[in-house]
């Protein structure tokens, strides 16, 4: 079974990389560990590893394409003694990531709308210490 190489979150905040360089190409036997492409982040240049071992078997996003979304397939490899013709014929680009709602979801139909958010309560000033009189 092909097994997907994804565009790695080299940052916890990391969304988006740039594919600087493949250093494997297709048809390139790797093994766990061989480094295989460098991507570019706003901060740093960082080389990715595979994690698996086989056959490069499609290169999906080509080097030097730029802002590519964390988790998107950027290319395919065909496990030991797998058809890599047939890993690569079946190499599917991931669908983009889909951006957040920004408007809640509207109530169903005849369901009452929520309750406003109660107001806060009035401030209160705090009380000013009387100093103690010191007339004598």
């Amino acid at each position: 079974m092909p097994i997907n190489i994804l565009m790695p979150a080299l940052s916890p905040t990391m969304e988006k990389g740039n594919l600087a360089k493949w250093l494997k190409k297709e048809g390139d036997k790797v093994k766990s560990g061989d480094i295989i492409a460098e991507i570019e982040t706003d901060k740093a240049t960082m080389e990715v590893e595979a994690v698996d071992e086989g056959t490069i078997a499609k290169i999906v996003v080509p080097e030097g394409t730029a802002d590519v979304p964390v988790n998107q397939v950027i290319a395919v490899l065909a496990g030991e003694g797998e058809d890599v013709k047939a890993a690569a014929s079946g190499a599917v680009s991931a669908p983009a990531p889909k951006p957040p709602a920004t408007a809640p979801a509207s109530p169903p139909q005849g369901a009452s709308p929520k309750a406003e958010a109660p107001k806060p309560a009035p401030s209160v000033a705090p009380a000013q210490a009387s100093a103690p009189d010191r007339a004598r």
